[in-house]
C-alpha cells in the first residue's frame, strides 16, 4: 500500500551530524571523569536519544547528568544551527514527501536543538508534526515517539502506513551511523535520501 504520511529521524538522518555528536559526547564525557572513545560512541549509544546517551554512559545516579545534557544542546547549536547540516538533496526530498503525504520528525534530540536547523535550512514548514525528547517519557528506542507522531499526524493511522527512515535498523535504514551489518533487520538500506528514492517509495 502506498504510504500515508512520511516520518524522518533528525539526527544522523535529514542532519548528516553523527560525527559532530560524536565529538561533543566525546569531549563532554571527558571533561565529567568518563572518557569515551568515537567507536565506543557508535557501538554502544549511537541510536539512542541524546538524554538516553548521557544517562547510559555517566550512570543514572551521576550528579553531572543535567548538565552534561544542557551542554550538549549548546555545543550542538553552535555548531550546526546555520542548517548546513542537512544536504541539498535531502531538502530536496523532504518537499518533495511533504507536497504529497503529511511528513513528521520524531527525534531522541531536544526540540530547541532541532528547530533552528530546520528554520535554517528552509525545512520547518514542510513538516507537520515534531516529536522530540522534550515530548515523550521514554526516548528512543521505545517507540513512544512514533505512536506520538501518529496521533498528531492523524488519529486512524497505523504504523504500517507510516513510511520511516532512520539510520538504525527501524524502517528504511540510511547508511552512514551503523554498520551496514547491524542494520540487517531493516525493510530497506539506502545510501542517501533523494528525490528519485521518495518518487520509488511513494508511488
Amino acid at each position: 500500500m502506498r504510504p500515508r504520511a512520511v516520518i524522518f529521524d533528525f539526527n544522523g538522518t535529514l542532519s548528516q551530524d553523527e560525527p559532530i555528536l560524536c565529538e561533543i559526547f566525546v569531549e563532554l564525557f571527558a571533561e565529567h571523569g568518563k572518557p569515551m572513545s568515537a567507536q565506543e560512541y557508535f557501538d554502544e549509544l549511537a541510536g539512542l536519544s541524546d538524554p538516553e546517551v548521557v544517562r547510559t554512559w555517566l550512570g543514572r545516579e551521576h550528579p553531572d547528568v543535567d548538565e552534561v545534557i544542557r551542554e550538549r544542546i549548546v555545543r550542538y547549536r553552535a555548531a550546526v544551527a546555520d542548517g548546513s547540516s542537512i544536504p541539498d538533496e535531502v531538502k530536496a526530498a523532504v518537499r518533495h514527501a511533504a507536497e504529497r503525504v503529511p511528513v513528521a520528525i520524531v527525534s531522541g534530540a531536544a526540540r530547541e536543538e532541532i528547530e533552528p536547523v530546520l528554520e535554517a535550512a528552509g525545512l520547518r514548514a514542510a513538516f507537520t508534526v515534531l516529536v522530540s525528547s522534550d515530548d515523550v517519557e521514554r526516548g528512543k528506542p521505545e517507540p513512544d515517539g512514533y505512536v506520538r507522531a501518529l496521533e498528531l499526524l492523524d488519529g486512524d493511522l497505523a504504523p504500517a502506513d507510516a513510511l520511516v527512515f532512520e539510520d538504525t535498523e527501524a524502517g528504511i535504514a540510511v547508511l552512514g551511523t551503523l554498520a551496514p551489518e547491524r542494520l540487517a533487520a531493516a525493510d530497506e538500506i539506502v545510501e542517501r535520501i533523494d528525490v528519485p528514492l521518495i518518487q520509488r517509495l511513494l508511488s
